[in-house]
């Protein structure tokens, strides 16, 4: 557990049983912890009153690599606030979130209890969660939570935010691209098996000036057919025991925890060697399942695949340099072990 540092005096009742007359805003409340945390390259600060909200900041991203940029970072401070249960959602999924910006300010809302509102440059956010949503910490932590951290991270830090996987050896990174469905968990997972250094499976996010990139290696999301190639009965086992999650398209998955000790997660960020579009295509030769994009191909290949990161600032520089290094197809082998190998050949 992360040490929990005592901010305030005051006493420990939550915000919504005080007057609400003489606090309208909640902007008394009660006895207010903190959790530090280094993520994504820049110094993060979570603050509630709720030791519960806090516990799961510790869940997404206790024992993490501490992972530190090139550049003068600021603090982000995230708040985070409890609110009372609501009788009406009982065990229905909760609504999808609606983002939306103005007055400098970005948000995220699921609905009137659960929400998170951004100020990007003050480098702040408030995360606002119903009791009931503690029984669902999938979709707290990844999009409410997680939505506050990547965002401020993004635009504090000037990083690219792509979709998209990342493994690398001795501090270079191959960025795994492709469609959802397309291999990239897998080919991750296989890679981390074999003893490449792991980034992240889900989200990467590059600072364009040099071609560094982070991530938050905390889980490894697999579908049960990826387990049919697991030949070691541990990491089996550490795959099949972790808890099913279920995302908003319908797909069901492992939710493994990189921190367990299976394989070796990147302890720095890496600095990019290339990229490659994972195909799920079996190779017409399996013995060559690298084939070079074409490079008047590669720019409209990348804005293809990455709509949002290819809007925001930094996006030009950081595809200028990815083409000069190279972007490959990977379609599949016999087994996923001849992708690791192929991966390793541009990575030497």
């Amino acid at each position: 557990m992360a040490e929990l540092l005592n901010d305030d005096d005051g006493l420990d009742s939550p915000p919504w049983r005080g007057d609400a007359d003489a606090d309208p805003f909640c902007e008394r409340p009660g006895r207010r912890f903190s959790v530090c945390k280094q993520i994504l390259g820049g110094p993060f600060r979570f603050e509630s009153t709720s030791q519960a909200l806090l516990h799961l900041v510790e869940v997404a991203y206790g024992g993490l690599p501490q992972h530190h940029l090139p550049l003068t970072t600021p603090e982000f401070r995230i708040e985070l606030r409890l609110l009372p249960r609501q009788a009406s959602l009982g065990g229905v999924e909760p609504p999808p979130v609606i983002q939306q910006s103005g007055a400098g300010l970005l948000t995220g809302v699921m609905d009137a209890s659960n929400y998170a509102v951004l100020a990007p440059e003050q480098h702040r956010a408030l995360v606002v969660a119903s009791e009931d949503m503690l029984s669902r910490p999938y979709h707290l932590r990844y999009e409410l939570i997680e939505f506050a951290v990547f965002t401020l991270a993004t635009r504090g830090l000037g990083l690219v935010p792509l979709h998209g996987a990342c493994v690398g050896r001795h501090g270079r990174g191959i960025l795994l691209l492709g469609a959802s469905g397309s291999g990239k968990s897998t080919l991750a997972l296989h890679s981390l098996l074999q003893g490449l250094d792991f980034l992240a499976e889900d989200a990467i996010f590059v600072q364009p000036e040099n071609l560094l990139a982070t991530g938050v290696a905390n889980y490894l999301h697999v579908q049960v057919d990826a387990l049919r190639f697991i030949d070691d009965d541990a990491a089996r086992q550490w795959i099949t025991q972790a808890p099913v999650i279920r995302r908003r398209s319908g797909v069901e998955k492992f939710e493994a925890d990189l921190r367990q000790g299976h394989g070796r997660l990147a302890a720095v960020p890496l600095e990019l060697a290339g990229a490659v579009f994972v195909s799920s295509q079996p190779a017409d030769d399996p013995d060559v399942l690298l084939s070079p994009i074409p490079r008047d191909e590669i720019a409209a290949r990348l804005s293809a695949d990455q709509r949002y990161a290819a809007g925001q600032p930094g996006w030009h520089g950081f595809e200028r340099q990815l083409m000069q290094l190279g972007v490959h197809q990977l379609r599949r082998g016999r087994h996923p072990r001849a992708s690791v190998d192929a991966l390793r050949q541009l990575l030497d």
